[in-house]
């Protein structure tokens, strides 16, 4: 992968990238609206957040392309605070997640996004894919005064036949024309068939209206005390954590889709400010959203103009053009939804879930099973625990040592010597082979242990080493350790061990 130059991530094929950016900012708007709904806040703040967010990392961020708003992953998070709380103590938890974020970037973790496995990643795609899917079915259902039910008869058809007349037109539009995004063309055309026939269906000012005025600058209403601290840290500090991961993992995606490479620290940093802004603007946080990217990128949008333009458009529509946008028919952008996630779902992880080591798909099906029914949080920690623990027994199966009897001494005559040839890698996991490899009571008077090929990890080595000595010690023998690395010999000196007295 190559990093691109400033000139490339503005100036390639302009009119392209906009048109991407408008495509995108037609499917943010009703996941905003639904994720300040599911936080239980206006829809305006979702929409506010978009925008700042959107349009902030597009600009100063490091990754041109991807796409940030306001994500339902974050919105799950602080539910519970907005309810006990209220809005202000929210836009407490955006402004100080926001800080956060932008300390993980001055301190350069981004990273620490290379320790994700690849199987996680696939997990992670695969999980975020169906839950894509999923909430696209809440579209389907209509509030009664008996309680929510599904839609039925002649509304669940029109609703059915739009959506798949909006699928068709994606998928078949590339192969007719390039000129154009094919989702673009499908939303705009689905909106002017539905107001042409006067069709009977649930349209995007259904969901709310997103009429409203340029955002204002305010600092969050809350007493600035260690009371205020203690209950918004928690949720900032989660929001930060939810929130920087979904980034850097749609990071990588993006990465590897466009065949560039990014800079995840600078992500890092200007997503933080950009959730500073949006919590004193009176925006929901986010973070970077799979779904839109995805769009974006299928649409051709590959520089900072495509995210600049989205987010932009996202304010124009608040302020002047919500009565045509009300008019889209949810049945339209459903339907590009439901086609990102099947874009989205790695169809090729499931042909080899049989051919890759099994604890691999493990970690495939559990990231993905772990992100649907929990978070994305949750399941990318339990998929890097199940990682590394497989990485760990593996290398401590590894270790071997070659036993080598008679050794050549000074006056070049044969003594009586074995010598243990170590190979691997010697740390928590692989102590307790490490030892079963010798035979202190058995053994010669004289030992050598080679380490040439030996790795020393860690402090549970260093301990293998004195215990070791200690038994030949005590069964009268004497132990040298020869042909250590300058680096483990470093390792050892700074924990007090001195192998070459043994």
């Amino acid at each position: 992968m190559k990093s691109q130059t400033l000139r490339e991530q503005w100036l390639p094929n302009l009119p392209g990238n906009v048109l991407a950016g408008l495509t995108t900012a037609f499917a943010l708007v009703p996941e905003c609206i639904a994720f300040a709904l599911v936080a239980q806040v206006n829809p305006l703040m979702g929409l506010y957040g978009a925008f700042i967010i959107c349009a902030f990392t597009a600009i100063f961020g490091g990754r041109p392309g991807m796409i940030s708003g306001a994500a339902g992953s974050m919105a799950v998070v602080i539910v519970a605070l907005v309810v006990e709380h209220g809005v202000q103590y929210l836009l407490a938890t955006v402004v100080l997640g926001g800080l956060l974020m932008m300390l993980f970037g001055l301190l350069r973790l981004g990273k620490l996004i290379r320790m994700v496995p690849h199987p996680v990643m696939i997990g992670f795609v695969n999980g975020l894919a169906i839950i894509i899917a999923m909430a696209q079915l809440e579209h389907f259902k209509q509030a009664t005064p008996q309680g929510t039910v599904w839609l039925h008869g002649t509304p669940l058809a029109i609703m059915c036949a739009l959506v798949a007349l909006t699928m068709l037109t994606v998928y078949v539009l590339p192969r007719l024309t390039k000129a154009v995004p094919p989702a673009l063309v499908a939303i705009v055309g689905v909106g002017v068939l539905g107001q042409l026939l006067n069709l009977p269906t649930r349209t995007l000012g259904d969901m709310a209206h997103i009429a409203g005025a340029f955002p204002t600058l305010h600092l969050p209403q809350v007493p600035f005390t260690l009371k205020t601290l203690r209950i918004v840290f928690p949720y900032a500090l989660l929001m930060a954590i939810v929130g920087l991961l979904e980034t850097l993992l749609t990071f990588n995606l993006t990465d590897d889709i466009t065949q560039t490479r990014g800079r995840p620290n600078r992500e890092c940093l200007a997503l933080g400010v950009s959730n500073v802004v949006s919590g004193m603007f009176g925006g929901m946080g986010g973070c970077a959203m799979i779904g839109q990217t995805m769009i974006n990128l299928s649409s051709g949008g590959r520089t900072r103009v495509s995210g600049a333009t989205a987010g932009i458009m996202i304010l124009l529509f608040v302020l002047f053009l919500s009565p045509l946008i009300e008019r889209i028919p949810l049945a339209a952008l459903v339907g590009v939804m439901f086609v990102v996630a099947q874009q989205t779902f790695a169809w090729g992880s499931l042909r080899v879930l049989g051919k890759v080591p099994r604890n691999d798909a493990l970690v495939i099906v559990a990231v993905t099973v772990i992100t649907v029914f929990t978070d994305l949080a949750v399941a990318v920690m339990c998929g890097i625990v199940i990682a590394a623990l497989n990485f760990a027994w593996q290398h401590a199966r590894e270790i071997r040592a070659e036993v080598v009897d008679g050794a050549e001494g000074a006056d070049g005559k044969s003594v009586d010597a074995r010598t243990y040839v170590l190979h691997g890698t010697l740390f928590f996991a692989s102590t307790a082979d490490f030892q079963d490899l010798f035979r202190p009571l058995s053994d010669v008077h004289d030992v050598v242990v080679d380490c040439r090929h030996l790795h020393v990890a860690d402090h549970s080595a260093i301990v293998a080493f004195e215990t070791l000595r200690e038994r030949y010690r005590k069964a009268g023998k004497n132990l040298r350790f020869v042909n250590l690395s300058s680096r483990n010999q470093d390792m050892l000196e700074r924990a007090g061990v001195r192998l070459a007295e043994a």
